[in-house]
């Protein structure tokens, strides 16, 4: 009697158990991973606070620190949220000092090199972080906000940024006090990227190819014929990475000529870089895609999470890697968070 009860026991507690992972996670093919839920705790702590999430809901942003893996999500209209702990617990941290929502996959511009990062919102106020969140400091209101912009980071104290205005005929802007102050700097532009103080190079409306400038915006060359599909480039050891539908692209001289790096992959959001330049992740319209040569060979080592298609590249979902663990984050638009392990 006692080793049925047991038996009787032992399947009530696995199919529990089964139950709850079936409600928080998604099994995805390959790898053997799951999309798990991670944004549940703070919205029923919200909304048990009676705290109104912005539109569109849920989640809208979330970013991941290279160096330390630290987590970084957005709840709009409810600020960033920070977890140490891979996304098990979250506390906010930006003092009310950030609003809104992230509109692109480039509104949560990282420091490569860790702990600086900065917010560029829409429907709240931006800022940024030069510590990792423990302190933080507000850029000037531009109306409505911004679909993303680019930092340039490898100065000791950054200040220069180059961003690009949210729903006003593609209008680009630049300060040089980290967003204290804004100059407009022309129009009709869908992406941005900052080598220096007056290197841009930028994607245009209705206009195939790459465009670099060296005078701050007031004159612009075409450089290249390749498209990019990201809204925003990275610079990593000295190189400049920009997503695209046929493959990483790469500038090694301040964005004056571009290449495709590796064989083919469509991506649009990234790159994620890991322990060195050759270890990267990008994401696409059919997950995510890893190598650890610098692009010779890509392995697809996660779908994407459900309702989270690729709609418009570069657009409307944001992600991450923390390449210590290995765990990829994605959050999109009115959607909640999700880890992958």
């Amino acid at each position: 009697m006692k080793s049925w009860l047991c038996l009787f026991s032992a399947a009530v507690l696995a199919f529990t158990v089964v139950s709850y992972l079936q409600e928080k996670s998604i099994s995805v093919v390959g790898k053997g991973g799951q999309w798990v839920e991670i944004s549940a705790e703070v919205l029923q702590s919200l909304a048990s606070e009676g705290k109104k999430i912005g539109y569109p809901g849920k989640t809208a942003g979330i970013a991941v620190d290279r160096v330390t893996g630290d987590v970084f999500m957005v709840i709009p209209d409810q600020g960033i949220w920070h977890s140490s702990d891979h996304g098990n617990s979250f506390t906010r941290i930006d003092g009310g000092k950030i609003g809104g929502r992230c509109e692109t996959g480039f509104a949560l511009n990282f420091d490569l090199m860790g702990k600086r990062l900065a917010c560029f919102m829409l429907d709240g106020p931006s800022g940024y972080t030069l510590d990792g969140g423990k302190t933080w400091q507000s850029m000037k209101a531009n109306q409505r906000g911004w679909d993303c912009g680019s930092v340039h980071w490898s100065t000791k104290k950054p200040t220069n940024i180059f961003a690009l205005r949210h729903e006003c005929g593609g209008e680009i802007y630049t300060s040089n006090e980290m967003g204290k102050s804004w100059e407009l700097k022309g129009k009709a532009f869908t992406a941005v990227g900052i080598f220096d103080a007056k290197t841009f190079v930028a994607t245009r409306e209705k206009e195939q190819g790459i465009y670099r400038t060296t005078d701050g915006g007031e004159t612009w060359t075409k450089v290249s014929e390749l498209q990019p599909a990201g809204r925003d480039i990275r610079v990593f050891k000295g190189a400049a990475y920009w997503t695209s539908g046929k493959g990483l692209l790469v500038s090694r001289d301040q964005g004056t000529t571009w290449s495709i790096q590796g064989k083919e992959v469509e991506c649009s959001f990234g790159p994620y870089f890991g322990k060195d330049k050759m270890h990267i992740v990008v994401v696409g319209r059919k997950g995510f895609f890893k190598t650890n040569n610098g692009g010779q060979d890509w392995e697809l080592v996660a779908s994407l999470p459900p309702q989270y298609n690729v709609t418009i590249p570069g657009w409307f979902l944001n992600f991450g890697w923390d390449p210590h663990t290995d765990i990829f984050y994605a959050s999109r638009m009115g959607e909640p968070a999700y880890k992958y392990q």
